[in-house]
């Protein structure tokens, strides 16, 4: 559920401000979301006494033309849900003559030039693009067969046909058949490894609901990180009990009149994009150090989605609910894998999924936030390059060290 509440409160802050003709419309809301959004302002009014618009506006634009993140880009492909969504994805093929210019390090995870004929393709999070998971993707880069793809109505993917044509909210089963679309004309034949982020976890749950007979025959292990299979609504934010059960009275109403006045509501998120990056980063990462390019390459995610498409998307997470699904990994090699600090889609739910599939790895990860992925690289890449040892993906081999900082320490549950 990437940024869920986060983003979404982002924008119904951002909308109330945008116009005095909406001030009164999203009073109330402005009042619960104040809750949340009072950190990371007074964050902001302390950079506005030191630090002048313009050069934080030249900060960014510094970030976005010296960051690599989501630079990374493999052989296009579409695939056609079952609504005719037009879904973007790309492969990274293996690449025969990349073995022998691998640094040690990936020469000892990897080990031989030719791994098994695996694909593994990622699904991301709510309000961000397969760039999320650009560290991973640099280290499996040319070694194992990957695909990434981007949601409906994310990235360089098609709106959703059904909510722009007939109106409904997406629901997680929609997502977990458009992962199929992705799979069937991108990786046919052969074993799969899924990895799911948040929403993209969800997504992985959905398949197998749908679709149990594809995880039986071909999915070799999966990766679940950062994610729920259920009782979303329950999850606090951070906040204190009036503050979440406001948020939760009136967001839904107000994000789906808001999504219903978008051109208004964009202005408004730009007009305020200092407080929306506070809230972003609150709600992505833990830890103090994370690198400025990095968190700005999260904010550029998250600000790229549109806010009806935040509104046709918030409901189905309360309704997600796929935990009996969990079954159909029990026989393979799973990680299950959170940031401690993850206030979107806490550890806890990832504590319940591994009660459930209690031969998978469990991975905590202290100093994290939900975007674990980006925040501590490492851990994540480490994790999921022994995931596809276990799977006969790859050969067994060490610790990966590069492309990004280190956490030295994890807990595994």
């Amino acid at each position: 559920m990437s940024e869920s509440s986060a983003e979404a409160v982002a924008a119904v802050a951002s909308a109330t401000g945008a116009a005095a003709n909406w001030r009164r419309a999203t009073g109330i809301a402005g009042a619960a979301i104040g809750v949340i959004a009072a950190g990371a302002a007074a964050g902001v009014a302390i950079e506005r006494m030191t630090v002048g618009r313009g050069m934080r506006q030249k900060a960014r634009l510094a970030l976005d033309s010296a960051g690599p993140y989501g630079s990374l880009r493999g052989t296009p492909g579409k695939a056609y849900s079952d609504d005719g969504t037009e879904l973007y994805y790309e492969v990274d093929d293996i690449d025969p003559e990349a073995a022998p210019a691998l640094s040690p390090r990936r020469r000892r995870l990897f080990g031989r030039k030719a791994p098994a004929p695996v694909t593994v393709v990622f699904s991301h999070g709510y309000c961000l693009n397969q760039d999320s998971w650009h560290f991973q993707r640099a280290a499996l880069r040319g070694v194992v067969r990957t695909v990434h793809w981007d949601q409906r109505s994310h990235g360089r993917s098609g709106r959703g046909v059904a909510q722009t044509q007939e109106g409904r909210h997406v629901d997680i089963e929609q997502l977990g058949r458009d992962l199929k679309a992705v799979i069937d004309a991108a990786a046919p034949e052969g074993p799969l490894v899924l990895v799911g982020h948040s929403m993209g976890g969800m997504t992985v749950m959905a398949l197998a609901d749908e679709f149990p007979d594809l995880i039986r025959d071909r999915v070799v292990a999966t990766a679940l990180v950062g994610t729920s299979s259920g009782k979303l609504g329950e999850v606090n934010f951070g906040l204190p009990v009036a503050g979440v059960n406001a948020v939760r009275r009136v967001l839904p109403g107000v994000l789906k009149a808001l999504g219903q006045r978008a051109e208004l509501v964009e202005r408004g998120r730009r007009a305020t994009a200092d407080l929306f990056a506070g809230i972003i980063k609150r709600y992505s990462f833990s830890s103090r150090d994370v690198d400025p390019a990095v968190a700005r390459f999260a904010e550029r995610m998250i600000e790229g989605t549109p806010i009806d498409v935040v509104a046709e998307f918030y409901p189905a997470f309360t309704d997600h609910d796929k935990t009996e699904a969990l079954a159909l990994f029990t026989d393979m090699p799973v990680l299950v894998l959170a940031g401690v600090g993850d206030l979107v889609t806490p550890s806890e739910h990832s504590e319940a999924i591994a009660d459930h599939l209690p031969e998978a790895e469990l991975v905590l990860v202290p100093d994290a936030g939900h975007l674990v992925m980006l925040e501590h690289p490492e851990v994540v890449t480490d994790r999921l390059a022994d995931l596809l040892t276990r799977a006969g993906a790859v050969p067994a081999g060490a610790t990966v060290s590069g492309y990004g900082s280190t956490s030295s320490t994890a807990r595994r549950g």
